[in-house]
């Protein structure tokens, strides 16, 4: 899969299309999904042109790799799911290629919580 930069979440981070911002900072952009799954739904994104997880592990600098990681984290706690916060924990799920279901060519955490879970796969 090749970075498009028409990709849907290339277009929110350039402000053309609007999202329900849950947290920003110079790393990372996280919102709510507009067909959530789950009680709660986010994603989490790099601001990087990164394809997915793969391409991000292997041209990501340290300081976006680790700004990611502590964003998913900062997420989980302002969505009320993280572990520290409610004692029942949530679920960060990547999509890595066409057999991972990714649908979008631009890295991207979905946070669910709020509810069991259920399965990892069925």
């Amino acid at each position: 899969m090749k970075y498009d930069k028409n990709n849907i979440f290339a277009k929110i981070l350039r402000g053309e299309i609007p999202c329900k911002k849950i947290y920003e900072d110079e790393f990372v952009l996280a919102f709510h999904d507009v067909n959530p799954q789950k009680k709660v739904h986010a994603l989490v994104i790099p601001k990087g042109e990164y394809v997915n997880l793969d391409d991000f592990s292997s041209k990501g600098s340290e300081k976006e790799i680790v700004g990611l990681i502590k964003g998913i984290g900062i997420v989980a706690k302002k969505l009320g799911v993280s572990e520290v916060v409610n004692g029942k924990g949530y679920r960060s799920l990547v999509n890595v290629g066409e057999n991972g279901g990714q649908e979008v060519p631009h890295l991207h955490f979905h946070i669910f919580g709020g509810e069991k879970i259920g399965k990892m796969v069925s």
